[in-house]
């Protein structure tokens, strides 16, 4: 298997630091620790496997009968089938482009942070993802670039091939700049086809530097053949911040580590995450806000809705490390049970290290409101459709921030899709 990953980084023409990185990886798989998600078993999912193949198009590469007007990449397992941004921003030094091409235009740039946010090192998955991603994508916005348009990668797990969806994003926003970007996970089969059960790693670096706004939305549809591990990871600078809104809609099994690194004094995260939980799915979302900073803040809000023997578990860890003054962490999961053989867990966790600090969280796990009910269908509306309303009011804080009304239309056909209403 090593010499499998050594080859690949021989074929793919790797500088020297990366085909190190990858052998280092390899090798440290079985030293270190599968990552701890509080109540949640998924070491028997097989998720540390290291196989590295690559896809092959063929007719079910994804079709646009619209391509929009704004920066857009698309990859169909580790092929990129599309990519597209205006001269304008190409001349103020924007790329958005697959992970090989940008090693060929900013190789200084991807050597300096890849790898900054989330360490190989630091367990065991993040270990075997780095020795054996396939493809990935490079977003770079330089120092004092604003974009005025949304900037979207759509990422296809094609479910009739045996490759695991192993991909790695890296995003890097200058020094105040200003940026929008919208990643939808998707997986696609042809209705003759059957699909192909596989494992997905999919990991995200956000660097956003002194002075960076970020916003990064995120709907992740991943197939009831993908058993996945999605990591996103934000490491914030001084007075940036990065506002997160990820919608968890896959229909397998699947773990989320969503964290924010307020590195910088003055940096701020928000992070908004709703799920559904549905069949026997099992998902685990552990969310994590970080403050090294002084005067940092980070807020977490998770809404979750379970039905039939779904298991839902939100993991909230907001932690303030010592030398942090003036720090602010906040957090709130709640969690709708549409069934009584549903499973649900809230665990809001604070550490704090430092005093002159503000903390606080709540949690709640219950039955749709029947006074919201009730409100509703004394105004003339039938029990679906004012159970429609409430859910939906319930997963709202994501809908509103998705940047394209034709994604957040597709994003409310889900919910609706996957609650039967």
């Amino acid at each position: 298997m090593k010499e499998d990953i050594k080859a690949f980084s021989q074929s793919h023409a790797e500088p020297e630091w990366l085909a190190d990185l990858r052998q280092k990886s390899f090798d440290q798989i079985q030293e270190l620790e599968m990552p701890h998600i509080e109540r949640v078993r998924f070491n028997s999912w097989k998720l540390d496997n290291t196989e590295l193949s690559e896809s092959e198009l063929n007719g079910s590469v994804a079709t646009f009968t619209e391509i929009p007007d704004y920066p857009m990449l698309v990859q169909v397992g580790t092929n990129t089938v599309l990519e597209q941004i205006s001269p304008e921003l190409a001349d103020k030094g924007v790329v958005f482009t697959d992970f090989y091409s940008a090693l060929e235009e900013i190789p200084g740039v991807i050597e300096k942070y890849f790898a900054s946010a989330i360490s190989p090192e630091e367990d065991r998955l993040t270990a075997a993802h780095y020795a054996a991603f396939n493809s990935g994508t490079v977003l770079y916005v330089p120092d004092n670039v604003e974009l005025d348009v949304p900037v979207e990668g759509l990422f296809y797990q094609d479910a009739s091939e045996a490759v695991n969806f192993n991909k790695h994003v890296l995003i890097i926003a200058g020094r105040n700049s200003k940026l929008n970007y919208l990643e939808r996970l998707e997986t696609q089969i042809a209705q003759d086809e059957e699909a192909v059960k596989i494992t997905a790693k999919v990991f995200v670096e956000v660097i956003a530097l002194d002075g960076a706004q970020v916003k990064f939305s995120a709907i992740d549809r991943l197939g009831a053949n993908v058993t996945a591990f999605v990591s996103r990871r934000g490491w914030i600078g001084n007075d940036a911040t990065i506002d997160w809104s990820i919608a968890v809609m896959n229909d397998g099994n699947v773990i989320c580590d969503f964290d924010s690194d307020l590195k910088g004094n003055g940096s701020h995260a928000e992070l908004k995450a709703v799920g559904i939980s549905m069949g026997k799915q099992i998902q685990g979302i552990d969310t994590r806000v970080t403050n090294f900073g002084r005067n940092s803040i980070g807020h977490i809000l998770q809404h979750g809705v379970i039905l039939e023997k779904g298991t839902l578990t939100f993991n909230g860890i907001g932690h303030i490390i010592n030398g942090a003054k003036g720090a602010d962490a906040q957090q709130e999961s709640r969690v709708l049970m549409l069934s009584d053989s549903a499973r649900a867990d809230a665990n809001p966790i604070l550490l704090i290290d430092e005093n002159d600090v503000t903390a606080g969280h709540a949690a709640s796990i219950g039955q749709v409101d029947p006074e919201d009910m009730y409100y509703l269908m004394s105004r003339g509306l039938d029990e679906q459709t004012a159970k429609k309303l409430v859910i939906r009011g319930f997963l709202g804080s994501v809908i509103v921030n998705i940047p394209v009304k034709s994604v957040r239309d597709e994003f409310v056909a889900t919910i609706d899709r996957k609650l039967g209403l």
